[in-house]
């Protein structure tokens, strides 16, 4: 039923729920998974123009990156899922259904939004522009 899967990592606990059911499911369905970690430019612009703390702030969002794309690796390792490993720039919820689209990607797995209040109510979670804006199926995984 599903033969590429895509899943979402920030690194966060709600992502971290996500990797572990991606794989999961990769695994009965001896699929393959795509790790994708999207660099938000809106972080990186509101600190562009400030220096020190531009630069700073990219290095920790590199970090964050690879940290968060070493876990869900691990755990693919574990699983002997094949995977492919993807780091992207942008709006993070353009940029998994932009890859999602070209990849042929049957299955999305996100994890569910921690954020609240105002501005989540106003904007929307990446999570809910996810599950709007992309073709395939998106599981939503919960602790």
């Amino acid at each position: 039923m599903y033969d590429e899967i895509l899943i979402a990592t920030d690194g966060s606990d709600a992502s971290a729920v996500a990797v572990e059911q991606g794989v999961t499911i990769a695994e009965r369905f001896d699929a393959r998974i795509h790790l994708l970690h999207v660099v938000d430019v809106r972080t990186e612009m509101a600190a562009s123009g400030v220096g020190d703390v531009a630069d700073d702030l990219t290095e920790t969002l590199d970090t964050m990156a690879s940290e968060a794309l070493d876990t869900a690796e691990s755990r693919a390792d574990e699983a002997d899922v094949p995977f492919e490993r993807v780091t992207l720039e942008g709006y993070p919820h353009d940029a998994i259904a932009d890859y999602a689209a070209d990849h042929g990607v049957d299955l999305v797995v996100v994890g569910a939004s921690g954020r609240s209040g105002v501005a989540e109510h106003l904007l929307g979670s990446t999570t809910e522009r996810v599950a709007r804006a992309v073709e395939a199926s998106v599981l939503i995984a919960r602790p």
